[in-house]
């Protein structure tokens, strides 16, 4: 009989014999014997020898970290890490989030398999995972590929970089069978395994793992074309939309026998980058030997043909909403996509380099204008010592000792006043130093996290060649991530946007959706008041605040005679749609600058409710059904899994029907957009126009567009925009805003920074 050993952090309340069920025996121990907020090194006090035992559980993170140095418990939950270790969860988590219930099941489940015997770690050897040298021997194991029975081959590529201009292939991983792959050096690459590669594309299906990023890597590098493939990481972010865990690393061990199969390797790295003095940031890829990689590079073409066994076969028995959201939007999206990223963002070079240089002339100018404060003055007379904006404690100890301030309630984790930027802009409207100390960080932040960054990141061309992603959020709106964030651009200070310019002869031409959730919400909420006040036109919330307040003047002199009205009722509308209540839109006319009290807000809501009955009880109707499902579906069946309505917690509770309600507007407003932007770059290829469509940030599309072409590039774009989907307003389409000019600040860099201009 195995002997097991089972070890927690600090003493607790888990009776572990019941939790898992009774199934074996083992014995108890506790890293810490104190019961302590949080166990660190120094506090361990264990005396526990490993080798006695066959199979060791390890309950949360801290006996896993302490054990194997590995950090991530919720990836691990389930698996083995150094041949004896099985971690998992802490269940008394399970309390405060329900949706880890899974997690602890699943883990528990494989636990148990494992110590009885009828689970196993993968084996891996040689014969079963080849590296590949030699042209021959590359053809033959390609045209292996081609013969397979099976319609699918995966594919995976090893790389210097993150971006086609920015690094080579080093290999190319092949796997046409469970449990076999290949890795083919890239410098036996010859045009004969081009041409067999390219009849192996042309016969199956490629099976990547993010296929955004390999597609561009082998068609920019090799003389190929990819036009038939899947894409798993795709596929598992359909079946689970939670942002963070759709990596290979990360699927393999929740869904192969193979584990944490590269840990070897980066063990390698590991002690290479020890001995050889090299940062962990510094280290480049190619420093691998071949014969180092090269089984791991296999077994991610192994398992990524694994997981597409599994996930496909669960797209098509489950919901067919899924698989048509994964075959007509997601697949489609990653070309267009690749061909976004390729566009680049046009920047402008020079205005760049101007802008730093102005940028820190403003930082200066800021700090001054701070230094010379009468409270900093004193702070700095009586502390002896100049004030540091950045410090934390400094800051604590001016705003709300010295100055005064009262604090916000807001609080950091060790139970401190917080002086985040959120708790800056109130402080500010009791005092001008937090508003100082927000323009120093705001500008600090455009110069280094933007001016700063772009210039050495920019190609030859002057384009800046960053990441959309198509499953970096719940909701199906677009990420960006990588060289530059572009859906987190300043929106207070045109500089960063001013340097996105167009090349000579050509407008930056931005497409913004109007008011599309709301218009989303009237046509799911079939609410014809609603409805109209679209298709009268005209200014929205002005429109809103005249229907709901009954006012007595024509629309077009609300915003004039009644701005407290339409500030109300905008905040009402936008607020409505995530969940605010009384005190939030209260809040949020103040924020607009205007007054509004929670009575007067309830009253407000009241009022727009008696307006828009139907809204209101399309709202109603899907609290219920988040609450009794644990999800929804959007419109263009994306599901939203929301398991945390089965909390105890009321907040818990509260939050999950708000992100419910959100994505049900969010995310079909979203996917208008990129279904028009997806159609329209497929007419722009098929014209042969020169129109380039270089990001959607949020609910825009931006393209660089030839002079010429701008009248037909709207046209398009508006049509394919505005196409009648199902969700729409007869006679009525969504409203689609175009600014064009010679940047994206439409102006605004001009009027603020003439002399760059």
């Amino acid at each position: 009989m195995a002997k097991i050993a089972l070890i927690e952090a600090k003493p607790s309340k888990n009776d572990y014999i019941r939790l898992f069920d009774n199934e074996f025996e083992f014995d108890e121990f506790k890293l810490c014997s104190s019961s302590i907020p949080k166990v660190l090194k120094k506090d361990v006090d264990i005396e526990f020898d490993p080798d006695l035992y066959d199979w060791i559980i390890l309950v949360g993170s801290e006996p896993l970290k302490y054990y194997t140095k590995v950090t991530q418990v919720m990836q691990y939950a389930g698996t083995i890490v150094d041949d004896k270790f099985l971690p998992t969860i802490n269940p008394a988590m399970l309390l405060f989030k329900p949706e880890s219930k899974k997690v602890w099941e699943d883990a528990k489940t494989n636990i148990f398999a494992y110590i009885s015997g009828d689970k196993q770690k993968a084996e891996i050897s040689d014969d079963k995972f080849e590296g590949i040298q030699d042209s021959a021997r590359a053809l033959e194991y390609i045209q292996m590929c081609i013969d397979a029975p099976g319609e699918y081959v995966a594919i995976d590529t090893e790389t210097t970089g993150l971006y086609p201009r920015n690094g080579y292939v080093l290999g190319i991983s092949l796997s046409c069978e469970k449990d076999r792959g290949c890795y083919i050096n890239s410098d036996c690459v010859d045009e004969d395994i081009e041409k067999k590669l390219q009849e192996l594309f042309d016969t199956k299906r490629m099976i990547f793992h993010n296929a955004k990023f390999d597609i561009p890597m082998l068609e920019f590098h090799f003389d190929l074309k990819i036009t038939r493939f899947e894409d798993t990481m795709l596929m598992h972010y359909v079946l689970d939309e939670v942002p963070g865990g759709h990596g290979l690393k990360q699927l393999a061990i929740k869904y192969t026998d193979y584990g944490d199969y590269e840990k070897p390797m980066y063990e390698w790295m590991d002690e290479y980058r020890k001995q050889n003095k090299v940062l962990k940031d510094d280290f480049k890829w190619e420093w691998i030997p071949f014969d180092t990689m090269k089984t791991y590079a296999a077994i991610d073409a192994c398992v990524t043909f694994m997981l597409a066994e599994k996930f496909l076969a669960a797209l098509k028995k489950g919901n067919p909403k899924l698989l048509r959201v994964y075959q007509t939007i997601l697949l489609p999206g990653v070309r267009f996509l690749v061909e976004v990223q390729d566009n680049g963002v046009p920047f402008d070079r020079k205005r760049l380099v101007a802008s730093q240089d102005l940028m820190q002339e403003e930082i200066y100018a800021a700090v001054e204008e701070l230094h010379e404060h009468e409270a900093v003055r004193k702070f700095e007379t009586d502390q002896g010592k100049e004030f540091n904006p950045n410090s934390v404690l400094q800051l604590r100890k001016l705003l709300f000792d010295y100055i005064g301030l009262s604090p916000t309630g807001k609080m950091t984790e060790k139970g401190e006043n917080s002086t985040d930027a959120e708790v800056l802009d109130k402080l500010s409207l009791q005092h001008e130093v937090p508003k100082l100390i927000l323009q120093v960080r705001k500008k600090n932040k455009i110069k280094n996290t933007y001016l700063d960054k772009i210039i050495p990141q920019l190609d030859q061309d002057s384009h800046l060649r960053t990441n959309f992603n198509l499953h970096g959020t719940t909701s199906g709106r677009l990420s960006s991530s990588g060289k530059l964030n572009m859906q987190q651009l300043p929106r207070d200070n045109p500089i960063v946007k001013g340097c996105i310019k167009a090349s000579p002869g050509h407008k930056i031409v931005a497409m913004d959706l109007t008011t599309a959730e709301v218009y989303v919400a009237a046509v799911l909420a079939d609410d014809l008041e609603l409805q109209d006040i679209f298709k009268t036109g005209g200014n929205f919330h002005s429109s809103i605040a005249h229907k709901v307040f009954q006012l007595n003047c024509p629309v077009e002199e609300v915003a004039e005679k009644y701005t407290g009205y339409r500030q109300a009722a905008k905040a009402v509308t936008f607020g409505i749609m995530y969940g605010a209540g009384p005190n939030k839109i209260s809040e949020q006319v103040t924020k607009d600058g205007g007054k509004l009290s929670v009575s007067e807000a309830r009253r407000v809501i009241k009022d727009y409710f008696g307006a828009f009955w139907k809204l209101e009880d399309w709202i109603e109707s899907n609290k219920n059904i988040i609450q009794k499902e644990g999800s929804v579906y959007s419109f263009f069946g994306r599901k939203r899994r929301l398991p945390n309505v089965k909390s105890d917690n009321k907040g818990i509770i509260g939050h999950e029907v708000r992100s419910g309600l959100n994505f049900l507007v969010q995310s079909a407003a979203s996917d208008i957009n990129l279904i028009g932007a997806m159609e329209a770059q497929q007419e722009i290829k098929t014209k042969n126009m020169k129109s380039k469509i270089f990001a959607l940030v949020h609910d825009s599309v931006l393209a660089e567009v030839p002079e010429e072409e701008i009248e037909e590039y709207r046209e398009l774009l508006l049509r394919c925009i505005q196409k009648d989907r199902g969700l729409f307003i007869k006679d009525c389409p969504i409203g689609c805003d175009f600014e064009i000019g010679e940047d994206y600040s439409m102006g605004k860099f001009a009027s603020k920074y003439a002399s760059l201009a």
